[in-house]
């Protein structure tokens, strides 16, 4: 398991599965944003040389996405969750698991 992580976005290669995703979240006072991408090798090994963070967060919403949550004060901007990938979805809820299962492992 292999993670990259900036600001407002997290990606992981899920070596058991041989897939790439990619996380952008906003949270602020007006409310709660999330986006899940399913993403390339290629695009991956850029992410996190980028001197700005929104250059990283460019690159991944050229990938696919997955999901997409948005609730803010002003209102939604569609519907509140969305997910146009059920199968890559659950396969990067499955590869945050484990990243975070792995890590609390190295804490004991």
């Amino acid at each position: 398991m292999t993670k990259k992580k900036g600001n407002n976005w997290t990606a992981y290669y899920d070596s058991d599965t041989n897939r790439y995703f990619a996380e952008i979240i906003y949270t602020s006072r007006e409310g709660r944003e999330q986006y899940n991408y399913e993403i390339t090798r290629a695009v991956f090994d850029q992410l996190a040389t980028f001197s700005d963070d929104v250059d990283n967060e460019r690159l991944i919403r050229e990938e696919k996405m997955t999901y997409s949550f948005e609730n803010t004060m002003y209102g939604t901007l569609g519907p509140e969750r969305t997910v146009w990938d059920e199968e890559a979805n659950e396969a990067m809820h499955e590869c945050v698991k484990k990243s975070e299962d792995r890590k609390e492992g190295k804490k004991k």
